[in-house]
């Protein structure tokens, strides 16, 4: 009974405490209710202020404005006024200048209508007297001209001739010395070294013991350098060193370089010779790109196709008259390039063309046609310029001159070629015999290859074996030797030796 009493007791007391709570939360919003309205009313009415603030400060600002544009638009209009004021003097003054030159143009015209009148009258008495002098003289006014002309022809002709004369010896004469300072000029600025090909090359020698090993056992050594070089090897009493003959650089060189190196390995013996020589061969191959390589550096002409490089290195083993074709090439690029900066023709096309002008002397007796065509026919295949083709070919007067370039390639050619020493008639003709004489085998079918030796006394001629038989090479050998006496004109005889050898290699392996 009692506990349901407290029970009871607490759930009364849990409703009054409710409801307390209740009421005490209703009295605490409606007090914090009543505090913000109060601040938004507050800032309601500050905010009223701030605007009334700031209209009061724009209206301010605006009375400023509107009376700051009022002033500059009074000041505006007192300017404009002046302005107006100043077109209407300068009007007004133009108007006074305009009416000053009608008048003035009205006088000129009275004056032009006197002076005519003056003219007519006085050409009329002009005419009287002429008239007058016509009849007196009788000849008319043209007549009379004419007679006077002619009197006056005839006495300065002889003057103007006299004179044209002189002005034309003056002119050739000052011509000629500029001619001469330029030449001058360039062969001071341009000397390269000059030294004539000859025919033979010397091989320094360790010592004499080993003349025996190039010789060998009956000869066979030498003879084996001999058919592979194409060169002929003097060995006489001379200390310490052999002599290399040969008419044909290129094979000088390869055999040079060969005795060098067999010399150097001291294996001498037939099938080394063969291997050496091989080698050497391809090191020139080699040699000649460096020289063309050097031959446009030096001159500068670099815009070259390399396998026309390479051409132009081939001619590093070409002489003409005795003087290198490759110096003289240089030689000849660099007196054009001088000869045109002085005149102010085409510096880069003279340059060129004199270092192309003899590349058809790269090429070999297969190649038909004198060697300013090949050099044309080489130049146009790798796309070498028109310009450059017109200058080269007119070198040796073979086609006409087409532009200032193609005298300039001539003089200089004609001036590298004429230095003291650069050139020999005599061994050039030497050298043509020997190379006419190779051409005339290596014109037979069958003929491997050809070499003048003995300072042409005697042509040794190798023939394809499997081409040519024993019977064969005998009529050959008679066929070389009755062309060789119908077409060439020597002194004494030419021994000819045809060589068939048939060699056969196996490997066992």
């Amino acid at each position: 009974m009692n506990q349901l009493t407290l029970l009871i007791a607490g759930f009364v007391g849990a409703g009054i405490g409710a409801t307390l709570g209740y009421l005490i939360r209703q009295s605490i919003a409606k007090k914090q209710l009543g505090s913000i309205e109060l601040k938004i009313q507050n800032k309601i009415a500050q905010a009223k202020k701030d605007v009334d603030s700031i209209l009061s400060q724009a209206d301010s600002k605006a009375s400023e404005i509107i009376k700051k544009a009022r002033t500059e638009e009074e000041l505006r209009k007192r300017e404009f006024l002046k302005t107006e004021r100043f077109v209407l003097q300068r009007e007004n003054a133009l108007q006074t200048k305009i009416t000053d030159l009608d008048e003035k143009e009205k006088l000129i015209y009275q004056k032009a209508e006197e002076i005519k009148e003056l003219k007519e009258k006085l050409q009329g008495m002009i005419d009287q007297e002429i008239g007058k002098l016509e009849n007196i003289a009788q000849f008319n006014r043209d007549e009379a001209k004419n007679e006077l002309l002619e009197r006056i022809e005839k006495e300065a002709q002889k003057e103007m001739i006299e004179r044209m004369m002189r002005l034309e010896r003056e002119g050739e004469e000052k011509l000629k010395e500029r001619a001469k300072e330029i030449v001058a000029l360039a062969i001071q600025r341009c000397a390269l070294p000059q030294a004539q090909d000859i025919t033979t090359t010397t091989v320094n020698l360790p010592s004499d013991k080993i003349k025996g090993r190039i010789i060998g056992k009956e000869g066979r050594n030498i003879k084996a350098f001999e058919k592979a070089t194409g060169i002929e090897v003097v060995v006489d009493e001379t200390p310490e060193a052999i002599t290399i003959s040969g008419f044909n650089p290129y094979r000088r060189y390869i055999a040079k370089r060969a005795m060098e190196k067999l010399i150097e390995d001291g294996r001498i013996q037939p099938a080394r010779i063969e291997e050496i020589v091989a080698r050497v061969e391809e090191e020139a191959v080699e040699q000649v790109k460096q020289a063309g390589d050097a031959a446009v550096y030096e001159t500068g002409v670099l815009d070259l196709d390399p396998k026309l490089v390479e051409l132009l290195g081939r001619l590093r083993f070409r002489t003409s008259f005795g003087q290198n074709v490759l110096l003289h090439s240089i030689e000849v690029s660099l007196l054009s390039g001088m000869l045109a900066e002085e005149i102010g023709a085409d510096v880069r096309v003279a340059r060129k063309a004199g270092l192309l002008h003899d590349i058809g002397k790269a090429m070999d007796h297969q190649v038909q046609g004198s060697h300013t065509d090949i050099g044309i026919k080489i130049l146009e295949k790798f796309g070498v310029e028109k310009e450059t083709i017109n200058a080269m070919k007119s070198h040796h007067e073979e086609y006409p001159y087409e532009n200032i370039e193609s005298h300039i390639i001539q003089a200089a050619d004609q001036i590298s070629g004429a230095r003291p020493g650069a050139r020999k008639d005599t061994l050039e003709n030497y050298l043509k015999r020997l190379g006419d004489l190779e051409n005339i085998a290596n014109s037979f079918e069958g003929v491997e290859k050809t070499y003048a030796i003995q300072a042409g006394r005697e042509l040794r001629v190798f023939v394809k074996p499997e081409e040519i038989d024993d019977l064969a090479s005998e009529r050959l050998a008679r066929d070389i030797a009755k062309r060789i006496s119908e077409e060439l004109k020597y002194p004494g005889e030419i021994k000819v030796v045809l060589i068939r050898e048939k060699r056969i290699i196996e490997y066992a392996k």
